[in-house]
């Protein structure tokens, strides 16, 4: 069978979990791996054919909106989208607030606009977000309303969006992972026009290099100190988010479109009862 004819997986940000993912749906199937860096996105193929996936790359930086429309139009030119995995960003240690703004919140509200257009009948798509998403929220009800529904080439625009009022990188990271999952319940609407879902999956700390850095960090006693109040008392693997979004992209989860799938060991719990602190 030619790759013409074959249903497609897009991975936005083939790294740890990307490809934990793209391993649980995308048998028999084309993967169409976006990431930043060519270089990277090469690599993870690499690795995914050594494992009898059949993947095609492109480079994509999702803060670009021409980008992120190049690659839903080369998706639905390769064959019926059927998945897409939005997994790509930066975090606080790794970038400005601007950055994060950029990626982290306006590159997941371009990805939702570009594929509610090009996703097949039966498709379904997950956004990977944060725990942090819920570190903070709910914001104002103004703040969450304007964040789920200001057009996406105003949203940079709000005011409490200017660099000056977040203050602080771990504040940016916050409120574009909850922008992310108000996003995507609003955009369940447009995607299920087309017959199709999408969901958000807010993880908590999963050991991959994004994450590393983290815990490396500035705020390594933090979240040492996550690792042993929250309930599961560890850490999790991208094994384990796979099998949660492989379950939300499938058909079981049918029914489900528009949600935000909390899954941090308990480290929010904890946050609510006071057991632990930011």
């Amino acid at each position: 069978m030619s790759t013409q004819t074959k249903d497609v997986v897009v991975v936005i940000g083939p790294g740890g979990i990307g490809q934990a993912i793209a391993r649980r749906v995308g048998s028999g199937r084309t993967l169409l791996l976006a990431g930043h860096s060519q270089e990277q996105t090469e690599a993870a193929a690499e690795q995914l054919r050594g494992d009898g996936f059949e993947a095609e790359v492109q480079a994509t930086d999702i803060s670009d909106r021409e980008a992120v429309e190049a690659l839903a139009k080369r998706a639905a030119q390769m064959g019926p989208v059927t998945h897409m995995i939005h997994a790509a960003g930066v975090s606080p240690t790794q970038a400005s607030i601007e950055r994060l703004l950029h990626v982290d919140l306006l590159g997941t509200a371009y990805i939702l606009d570009a594929f509610a257009q090009v996703v097949a009948p039966g498709g379904a798509g997950i956004v990977v977000a944060s725990m942090a998403g819920h570190r903070e929220s709910p914001y104002e009800r103004d703040v969450e309303t304007a964040l789920a529904t200001t057009p996406t080439d105003q949203l940079l625009d709000l005011p409490f969006l200017a660099p000056e009022q977040i203050g602080t990188t771990v504040h940016a990271y916050a409120l574009s992972k909850r922008a992310n999952s108000l996003r995507v319940e609003t955009a369940a609407a447009a995607w299920g026009r087309r017959g199709a879902r999408v969901n958000t999956i807010s993880p908590g700390v999963i050991i991959t290099p994004l994450a590393l850095d983290e815990l490396s960090g500035p705020r390594k006693e933090w979240f040492e100190n996550v690792r042993q109040t929250c309930a599961a008392k560890r850490f999790a693997t991208p094994d384990e988010v796979g099998d949660v979004c492989a379950f939300l992209l499938g058909p079981q989860a049918g029914f489900i479109t528009g949600a935000d799938l909390l899954m941090d060991g308990g480290v929010t719990s904890a946050l609510r009862t006071g057991e632990l602190t930011m």
